[in-house]
Parts: C-alpha cells; structure tokens; sequence
C-alpha cells in the first residue's frame, strides 16, 4: 500500500480543511494518509512516505506563513528524487498575489527532484461546493501519477 502525508501550515482552518478533504479522497485510492502540521514535521520525515501532498495559506500580499518558513527552507536540504509530491493551499483572490505559497512549495518541490504530477491546487479562502470538483480531480490525478 502507498504511503503519503500530508503536511499543511494553517491559521483560521481553511488549509487544514483541504489537507482534511485531500486524506479522504486519497483514502478512495486505498492510499495510507497521515496529515500532520509542519511545526510537528521535518521535510526529512516525508523521505518514509511514497510521496507528499505540501500546503500553505498565503499571508497577505504573496508571503509564506511565519510558521512555515523553517519547514520551506529546511526542503532546500532535502532530496526528493524519486518522491511524488504537489502543493495546495488557500488564499485571498483580494490580493494580487493569489496562493503564492503554493507556487513557492510547488517550485521548491520541482527543483529538489520530485515528480509533481498535478499543478497546485489553489482554493479561493475556504473549500467550497465550487472547489470540490477541482479537488477531488486534484487528488486523482495525484493519487493515479502514484500508483504508476
């Protein structure tokens, strides 16, 4: 059985809702999920997974979540080759910078040797009836690229 965590930075729960949503479609696949914040995880940990699903919101105008800033710049350290992996996150369509977190994590993942099967999944403030179907394709088409 594969394996995938998913590890997400979140301050009002929206981020957290979609890592949430992710595990159970993946679960569909027969995936083994294991969802964890990034303050209780190292990017080292995701080595013992078949691959990673990263999330972040983004904080005002394009920046990263303070409390994802060591768990961003500690992926520069790792490895990935061989790994699947693809970024989600939510943000505010409000600012110009909309999910810039998820094109930092997805760009950092490309540029340690992942596979990114699946362009990020970008969600307007919280899921909703309207992004269900973005995510459930989202995840299938990661889960699909992992079970190749």
């Amino acid at each position: 059985m594969a394996k995938v965590m998913i590890v997400y930075a979140s301050m009002t729960g929206n981020t957290e809702e979609i890592a949430n949503f992710l595990g159970d479609e993946l679960e569909k696949f027969d995936i083994e999920v294991e969802i964890e914040e990034c303050t209780n995880v190292s990017p080292e940990d995701l080595l013992a997974y078949d691959g990673a699903l990263i999330g972040g919101y983004t904080y005002d105008d394009g920046a990263l979540p303070d409390e994802f800033v060591d768990f961003y710049e500690d992926m520069a350290d790792v490895d990935f080759n061989g790994k699947v992996c693809a970024a989600f996150g939510s943000g505010d369509t409000f600012y110009d910078e909309f999910c810039a977190t998820v094109d930092f994590i997805e760009n950092r993942l490309k540029e340690k040797g992942t596979t990114v099967p699946v362009a990020g999944l970008k969600i307007d403030l919280d899921l909703d009836d309207d992004d269900i179907p973005n995510a459930e394709a989202f995840a299938k088409t990661f889960a699909e690229a992992l079970l190749s």
